[in-house]
């Protein structure tokens, strides 16, 4: 069913939404695919991305603005993308403060979060032939092998960066694919979500005090062009993987539910709650993004000592993120039983 955005209430809802979409797709092992599947607009965002195709360029071309809003779903992806947006300057950086000083509680609640994400996504789904148990094997079977891999040197190439965009975003088009855990991969998660976000943020509140030095700063300015192509890869990503999804959903349903079933199951282990950061280093000395935080390379994981009273607590948090998607489920069916 479509989002309905007639009243400020259901338009505020919607973009809290796109709120919580953005603060996850930052936090490696998080998809933002995942928030829009559970929180109801996953399809709905999959359909109004696929409608920016040669027809929705034609309207625009022909300045019929109105009439491109309505075949794009306009105000649907507009309040969605803001929620997003916003996100990247606010949420997220609370949701850091809080992976820095209560890391194993935040991942604690993710992981027990993607439990209940399992069953809120595989609880209708009864069809268990043998083509779709291969799918669901298949979605573990790469979301295991992802989290397993081992991360590349940073490039800021700006084709590559092109690229990061391209495959980074599909956090947001694919369920359980963490699209920052990706970046970790390609060795530019600090690059883009970190550094190139906080030149942008100086940027825009340069701008916004009518102050244009930057210009000059060739630092400054070679961040913007990562931005820039970053950008351009995340938005051209966006419409084609919309396109590719779009198609099959609609002919595959169920084997594309079961490989979201099967990549959401296989991103735990990326989540695991009890694990070290192994940081970067060169020549011995750690190295630093630009907010002066050492750099994660990947993580070291390890089984929690029973002894430990940090990880009984640590449970807790598992069963409070589980709860969560239990009252989404609750909250969803009361909905349903009012209509």
């Amino acid at each position: 069913m479509p989002e309905r955005t007639d009243t400020l209430a259901q338009k505020l809802i919607l973009f809290l939404k796109g709120v919580a979409m953005g603060a996850a797709n930052k936090v490696p092992g998080v998809s933002g695919g995942l928030v829009a599947f559970v929180a109801g607009f996953y399809e709905e965002l999959i359909y109004s991305l696929q409608k920016i195709n040669r027809k929705a360029f034609m309207l625009l071309w022909k300045g019929r603005f109105k009439s491109f809003s309505q075949y794009v779903n306009g105000r649907f992806l507009l309040l969605v993308f803001a929620g997003s947006t916003f996100s990247y300057f606010s949420v997220s950086r609370v949701l850091d403060f809080f992976l820095k000083h209560y890391e194993l509680y935040v991942w604690a609640t993710f992981f027990g979060m993607i439990l209940g994400s399992i069953y809120y996504v595989a609880k209708d789904f009864n069809d268990f032939r043998k083509i779709n148990i291969f799918f669901i094997s298949l979605g573990v079977l790469i979301g295991v092998s992802i989290s397993l891999l081992d991360p590349a040197r940073e490039n800021d190439n700006l084709w590559f960066v092109f690229f990061c965009g391209i495959v980074g975003v599909s956090g947001m088009t694919l369920p359980g694919l963490s699209g920052s855990f990706i970046l970790i991969l390609m060795g530019n998660y600090v690059l883009l979500l970190v550094d190139a976000v906080n030149e942008l943020y100086k940027t825009l509140q340069d701008v916004a005090s009518l102050n244009f030095d930057f210009i000059q700063d060739q630092v400054r300015m070679r961040y913007m062009k990562i931005v820039a192509s970053f950008g351009l890869g995340s938005v051209f990503g966006l419409v084609i993987t919309s396109h590719i999804l779009g198609y099959l959903l609609k002919r595959f349903h169920q084997p594309i539910t079961a490989l979201i079933i099967g990549f959401i199951g296989g991103s735990l282990g990326i989540v695991w709650p009890w694990k070290k950061a192994i940081y970067k280093r060169e020549n011995g000395e750690l190295l630093y993004d630009s907010l002066q935080q050492p750099i994660v390379e990947n993580y070291a994981r390890y089984w929690p000592q029973i002894s430990d009273p940090t990880t009984w607590v640590a449970l807790v948090f598992v069963l409070f993120g589980l709860s969560i998607l239990l009252l989404i489920d609750w909250y969803g069916h009361k909905n349903k039983g009012l209509k």
